[in-house]
């Protein structure tokens, strides 16, 4: 498995665009380096290949790899950011993915849709479904609109919780059959689609507040942010291995395992 990953050289919070970020509780950058250090070493030590993109300086959320897109079918569908503050991170991506040689989906001039899409913070698979996260930085009507997914399979995701603005902070698959989620973060009529189609388990709220749903899923292994004691015993009951890393460099700014990483495999 590949996985890409951005340096925090430059991360920090420079500016507020989700209810996390307070420019006011700056960034300890010795310590978010310590953080992002300790997940890439535990990231290898599961057996996973790290790949990394270049740090640019004026674009702190870089580091949150898993917005620039989505790994499909052996392409990537390339991001459409909301925000004009991180708007400016689509070229290094789009160079990124070009020198790695994948087929890009999503290409302004190519893809009309314009529609806003956050990459695999707000797109996840499982099985042959495609759980589609919207309401905050996605719209509905990228995927309507993406002629290259398969509409009968995808399970829409409505966002309401503004403290859970993408699909990977409240909601993770762990196999084809089975995720962790929070809940209370998607619309009741949401709830009931998920819950459809995957055997899903309800994380905690403080361990919701902790992105214990933003978790990296390597086979039988799962790294999660510290501070979840029950989600891990649940894990653990499941089969898994559990590797607990700390994030709270990141989730001062809304992030934390799996927003800085993006599976390219």
């Amino acid at each position: 498995m590949k996985i890409l990953m951005c340096r925090p050289d430059y991360y920090g919070i420079e500016y507020e665009i989700n209810p996390w970020m307070n420019v006011q509780r700056p960034v300890d950058h010795a310590a978010a380096v310590r953080q992002w250090e300790g997940l890439y070493k535990t990231i290898q030590s599961c057996g996973a290949q790290v790949e990394l993109v270049a740090p640019i300086k004026g674009l702190p959320d870089l580091v949150f790899t898993a917005n620039a897109g989505l790994f499909f079918q052996g392409k990537i569908i390339l991001a459409n950011f909301k925000f004009k503050q991180r708007q400016g991170e689509v070229p290094y991506f789009k160079t990124w993915f070009e020198q790695a040689g994948f087929v890009q989906l999503n290409v302004p001039g190519i893809d009309q849709s314009h529609a806003f899409f956050e990459g695999a913070g707000d797109a996840l698979p499982a099985g042959n479904q495609l759980f589609a996260g919207y309401g905050f930085r996605t719209e509905r009507e990228f995927y309507k609109k993406a002629n290259y997914l398969d509409q009968t399979q995808i399970i829409y995701c409505e966002l309401v919780d503004p403290y859970f603005y993408h699909l990977d902070t409240c909601f993770c698959p762990l196999n084809d059959q089975q995720a962790i989620w929070n809940p209370a973060a998607f619309s009741k009529k949401s709830q009931k689609n998920m819950a459809d189609h995957l055997e899903l388990f309800a994380v905690n709220e403080i361990e919701a507040k902790r992105f214990a749903c933003n978790a990296v899923v390597l086979d039988k292994q799962i790294i999660i942010p510290t501070g979840c004691p029950q989600l891990t015993v649940l894990l653990e009951k499941l089969g898994y291995t559990v590797h607990a890393c700390a994030m709270d460099e990141y989730i001062k700014a809304g992030g934390a395992c799996k927003c800085l990483t993006l599976r390219v495999d």
